[in-house]
């Protein structure tokens, strides 16, 4: 008869207590990305990080620790400070990068807000040119593509350009009407005042000409709804102008803004979950990719790309004080404005424009007859893009610049910001690019 063998288990005694605790260091794997983290942070010079704290004093944690926390959980796809604060007590890992420090989570906020957003990009180069040196990236050639990003402003609290240029239409139609009818009916009262023009409506004009036609028609027998109208205009038409003149300032040269977010502009979204293309307010994110490494990132606040690549570009020069010898985009950056500022800055351009591929499949050139100047900057980008230099990189581009908005989209779930204001979108975009970039060096 067989006998029956005993299960063995291993030991497990949890209360016991330990004659020697065991490092984190040692519960940490040689190649984890959170040594990577650690190791770049510290190879970075933070001084203008550093000069923003002031002396005396309580102690403050340090900012290279704070950096670290920050960018690691950006890489693990934690980005609210409250759920950091949780992973410093409960994830080995932040315990070890943060050497068992214990900031809260309004540090963390304070920190992100305040400290970093005027260094992030600086920070952000740094690791650029690092990667550079060792042979990660290349900054003589690159992809540039733009994405939206939601706003974390309230959907429905919006302001339309259109809609205050009809409304100031509107109020400075029914003046002049009730002008005119108070020309008519109290012509006498009105033989001092000045001309009134109804061009331009100003709030303190359109007071005091309300003002007139008041005082004119006080004495007067007059409609109940003219008495009204009256009275409704003194108390509501110069304070509209007012509000109107406020918002034309957050609007500038754009279309619309969110009244919980001013710096964010409705823009049309393509991935939106309902598939119907919504507007929603939105930031458009540009960037530049070396071999599926963020380069250098903006944000904007116009819907459309063509308009934003020049800034875009500007920015990538102030970061490293030259630009790119070549440059790959498609067809929605393919403006004679830009194709003339890349000529000018001597920088080979693989854009597309809108007739490309039109061209291509029909082997002859769309020719802008109206336009020589334009027509023969197309006929130089069409030969460049049909080269075989410009086929392998029109290629590239799609694995290249599209891969890092799908890592950002999809593999991170980042498509809605968590602060509102274009610095504090800046920063998260900074940490967002930083950690995707060390998260791609560690693997």
């Amino acid at each position: 008869m067989l006998s029956k063998s005993k299960v063995v288990f291993k030991d497990y005694a949890p209360k016991q207590n330990l004659l020697l605790p065991p490092s984190l260091d040692e519960l940490i794997e040689e190649y984890h990305p959170v040594r990577v983290v650690s190791e770049v942070v510290d190879r970075l010079e933070l001084s203008g990080l550093i000069g923003r704290y002031k002396p005396g004093g309580t102690s403050s944690y340090h900012p290279r620790m704070l950096l670290k926390v920050l960018i690691y959980g950006y890489l693990c796809n934690i980005y609210s400070s409250r759920k950091l604060e949780s992973a410093l007590k409960e994830n080995v890992h932040f315990m070890w990068l943060s050497g068992m420090s214990r900031p809260d989570h309004n540090t963390l906020n304070r920190f992100r807000s305040h400290r970093l957003k005027d260094e992030i990009k600086t920070i952000f180069s740094q690791v650029v040119l690092l990667l550079e040196s060792e042979g990660h990236v290349s900054l003589k050639t690159t992809f540039v593509d733009g994405t939206k990003l939601e706003s974390r402003a309230n959907r429905y609290t919006f302001v339309w350009g259109r809609a205050i240029k009809r409304n100031k239409e509107r109020i400075s139609q029914q003046l002049e009407e009730l002008w005119q009818y108070t020309q008519e009916v109290a012509k006498d009262e009105l033989k001092d005042t000045t001309n009134i023009e109804f061009t331009s409506v100003d709030p303190e004009k359109v007071e005091q000409t309300i003002t007139h036609i008041d005082s004119a028609l006080k004495k007067k027998k007059i409609p109940t709804k003219v008495r009204q109208k009256i009275r409704y205009a003194k108390k509501n038409w110069p304070s509209n102008l007012r509000k109107y003149q406020e918002q034309e300032k957050h609007l500038v040269d754009r279309n619309s803004y969110s009244k919980t977010d001013p710096d964010a502009t409705f823009m049309r979204m393509k991935d939106d979950h309902m598939r119907n293309g919504q507007l929603k307010p939105a930031y458009n994110l540009q960037i530049s990719t070396s071999n599926q490494f963020i380069l250098h990132y903006s944000t904007h606040q116009r819907p459309t790309d063509f308009k934003t690549l020049i800034p875009h570009l500007e920015g990538f020069k102030s970061a490293y004080n030259k630009l790119p010898k070549q440059l790959v985009a498609d067809a929605g950056y393919g403006s004679q404005e830009n194709y003339l500022f890349l000529q000018d800055q001597n920088v080979e351009a693989y854009v597309k424009y809108n007739y490309f591929d039109k061209d291509r499949k029909s082997k002859t050139l769309s020719i802008a007859a109206s336009n020589p100047e334009l027509a023969q900057i197309r006929q130089e980008v069409y030969q460049r893009l049909t080269s075989e230099k410009g086929i392998k990189l029109r290629k590239q581009r799609c694995h290249d610049v599209e891969t890092v908005f799908g890592q950002i989209k999809n593999n991170k779930g980042f498509k809605r910001f968590l602060t509102t204001g274009k610095q504090m979108v800046e920063t998260e975009i900074g940490l967002l690019a930083l950690a995707h970039n060390l998260q791609k060096m560690a693997t």
